[in-house]
């Protein structure tokens, strides 16, 4: 086996014996159940830890990632997770975190093709057609590629606002918010970008307008 192999071994032994010395019941009390307060759904970026960024501990954060952290209606994989976090574990708050320097969203910027990975790209590119005038008006290629990611968290918080799970959840006065961040890689910090939603607040902007 590898050398990175065995040490990925040893860094699991070494945080288990970690955590146990702080606290003996630490795994027991995890594999109890968990009710976290909070699905993240971000992108798949390796540089991009849903836990570490917000401080969480295990059992806090239900997590799906993707590339270009994309809500598509047609993604069961997404929605399956969506709708086992809104209906099952009850989370109140739903996070679209999307973060600077993407290679989804770089890849999207340009018109080679690097696979597969084209079919999913095409979504993203749809984003960049419904702003193109804004972006195409933006000479700098990196604050265009960096507002490009802004405009894409937004549309993805607002086709979140729009699916059945959301909307029912609302519907039935469940308390959900949602919301949409930028983290950045250089800094560590994230920009919460004002596009939230929540049941207690007029959604005629998202369920009730035609996009």
């Amino acid at each position: 086996m590898s050398d990175f192999y065995e040490k990925i071994l040893e860094r699991n032994k070494k945080w288990v014996e970690d955590s146990l010395a702080l606290d003996p019941n630490y795994f027991q009390d995890l594999a109890k159940g968990q009710s976290p307060p909070l699905l993240w759904i971000g992108c798949s970026d390796s540089r991009v830890p849903a836990n570490e960024i917000i401080g969480a501990k295990p059992g806090e954060t239900f997590v799906h990632r993707n590339i270009a952290n994309m809500v598509i209606h047609s993604d069961m994989n997404m929605l399956s997770v969506l709708d086992y976090a809104v209906n099952v574990l009850k989370v109140r708050h739903v996070l679209v975190c999307g973060h600077y320097g993407c290679g989804g969203i770089k890849a999207a910027m340009g018109n080679d093709s690097v696979g597969l990975i084209d079919n999913w790209i095409r979504h993203i590119k749809d984003v960049y057609r419904f702003h193109h005038i804004e972006l195409d008006a933006i000479e700098d290629e990196t604050e265009r590629f960096n507002r490009f990611v802004e405009l894409n968290v937004k549309e993805q918080v607002y086709d979140l606002a729009k699916t059945s799970i959301v909307q029912s959840a609302w519907k039935k006065g469940q308390e959900l918010s949602i919301h949409g961040w930028v983290y950045g890689l250089n800094s560590g910090y994230v920009t919460d970008l004002n596009v939230n939603f929540s049941s207690d607040k007029d959604l005629s902007g998202v369920y009730k307008l035609k996009f």
